[in-house]
């Protein structure tokens, strides 16, 4: 959340290993989303309504600018969950150090029709016009996946709609729930509150059986108190996904410093359990993102939020740069292991795109870039960047586009990030996923686009201006540091021009008490 002048991460931790258990609010501080002091933990089990355990929750700052969290609390061995509450101890206090978790908790209590080990991650809370405050809280009816509607009048006396916000049945059960407007006009975001005018509703799940984050866009009912996505969206598994690859449980949040809003992600680590014990540490946020509808009304732009250009350093410029069939051309001049890059790619013609196979699933992109990687030729594509690369390339993580004629005029773009080939460690449990997704863009400029943020064991890449976004997490045994290399690549016949490339090194943020 944002509170006079301060950003406030919440997230959850294990003060006692890089494992998952003993799970605490921990809470850092930044005035700009880049820099970052560690406080104490704001939450942590020490009562019967959250004895086993504090997990996620959200943030309102209610009218007279009161700030109160809603988390979900564990109060028994079998993981029984109830929605508590708690509050900053001193106002005052710019950092909100200390939280009070008043006795009147738990306020929701799940009734004989919910499932109360399905019941958990209350969101920020919404003012409908009746004047009551609304919350929506993820569960399941055995495998309908249901987002729970409570009502309030005055935050501490909840009640449950009869019927949920919405719900999909065989999605199994829904964490994390977000539910936000977005304008339809504008750069000006919306507080979670505005649910009238030229707007439209985002419903945002995270889905406990693949681990991904899923949203469609829709409306808001506000007389039915429901959410109703449009006609034209995939509403479960093969539906839209804020990022294709290794992000999960994120939550958003109204930035009103700068009438924005900002959409946070959690990326796990793709290694085995004894090498985070080993390092110390576990789980990662992403950078975090600007969210906005795109102008075509049908999906979200996400970007990283400008701040992050503080942290450029040295700088590297290319223009007009052609890439001919198996061409190669080193990225040199920056650190390769920590650096932002941004890219401009242009073809003269879409003839020689391959063929799109109708027998191919339209909404498994990863199994197709599985098949059709970076070193399989084509025609138009694949082309873009090997990131975190050996020089002898036994180790790299490409990230690339490869477009495909659908029927008539129409044309397919897949984009991968591709850790298959990121690591010579070949451990039992590494997780090396060819992740993809496609890419809902207009060719008729013939131009491609791709942004990558490369810090050491992360790639976060943004497609076409952030309306495909893919987060790998690598792990490279040679690619590390100043061993790491950084190239863009062809490997189509079609000749593909850099119309125009930006790199910068990224520097450190400066964290305390870390």
């Amino acid at each position: 959340m944002y509170f006079n002048g301060v950003y406030h991460l919440f997230y959850q931790y294990n003060p006692k290993g890089a494992v998952w258990g003993n799970i605490v609010w921990a809470h850092s501080v930044s005035k700009d989303l880049i820099n970052w002091e560690r406080l104490e933990p704001a939450i942590f089990p020490s009562k019967p309504f959250d004895k086993y355990g504090c997990w996620s929750g959200s943030a309102t700052v209610l009218p007279g600018n009161k700030p109160v969290i809603l988390y979900s609390g564990i109060i028994d061995e079998n993981k029984t969950q109830v929605q508590n509450y708690a509050v900053p101890e001193n106002i005052s206090d710019p950092y909100l150090v200390k939280w009070n978790k008043p006795d009147n908790n738990p306020l929701i209590v799940a009734d004989k029709h919910v499932n109360k080990t399905a019941f958990r991650d209350p969101t920020t809370a919404w003012l409908g016009k009746d004047g009551q405050w609304r919350i929506t809280i993820g569960s399941r009816k055995k495998e309908k996946g249901i987002s729970l509607l409570y009502k309030s009048k005055d935050f501490m006396k909840w009640t449950k709609v009869k019927k949920p916000l919405h719900s999909v049945q065989g999605t199994g059960n829904w964490e994390c729930p977000d539910f936000f407007p977005v304008s339809k006009h504008g750069t000006k975001e919306l507080d979670t509150s505005v649910i009238e005018g030229d707007i439209k509703h985002v419903m945002k799940i995270s889905l406990d059986a693949t681990r991904y984050d899923y949203y469609t866009l829709g409306t808001y009912d506000t007389e039915k108190d429901r959410y109703i996505p449009d006609k034209d969206m995939v509403d479960g598994w093969k539906g839209l996904r804020y990022d294709y690859g290794n992000f999960y449980a994120s939550k958003s949040f109204f930035d009103p410093a700068k009438n924005r809003r900002i959409l946070w992600g959690w990326a796990n680590e793709s290694d085995p359990v004894d090498d985070d014990a080993r390092k110390g540490w576990a789980g990662i946020q992403l950078i975090p993102r600007t969210i906005v509808l795109d102008p075509n009304g049908k999906q979200l732009l996400q970007w990283p939020v400008e701040e992050l250009e503080t942290l450029r350093g040295k700088k590297v410029e290319w223009s007009d740069k052609k890439l001919e069939k198996n061409d190669r051309i080193q990225i040199e001049g920056i650190s390769a292991a920590q650096a932002d890059v941004e890219v401009t790619f242009t073809f003269k013609s879409l003839d020689k795109a391959e063929p799109f196979d109708p027998s191919w699933d339209r909404y498994d992109a990863e199994k197709l870039c599985g098949q059709k990687g970076s070193t399989v030729q084509g025609g138009l594509g694949p082309f873009g960047l090997l990131t975190l690369a050996s020089e002898n390339l036994e180790e790299y993580t490409p990230v690339f586009f490869r477009i495909f004629q659908d029927k008539e005029d129409k044309y397919v773009v897949l984009m991968c990030s591709d850790a298959s080939k990121s690591s010579l460690e070949d451990k039992e449990n590494m997780y090396k996923p060819s992740f993809a997704g496609f890419v809902d863009v207009d060719l008729t400029d013939k131009k491609l686009s791709l942004r990558s943020l490369i810090d050491h064991s992360v790639v976060e890449s943004f497609g076409a201006k952030g309306k495909t976004c893919i987060t790998s997490r690598v792990y490279p045994t040679i690619a590390k540091y100043t061993h790491a290399h950084l190239y863009a690549f062809n490997n189509g016949t079609e000749t593909i021009e850099i119309e125009s490339l930006n790199a910068w090194s990224m520097k450190n943020p400066q964290l305390m008490n870390q």
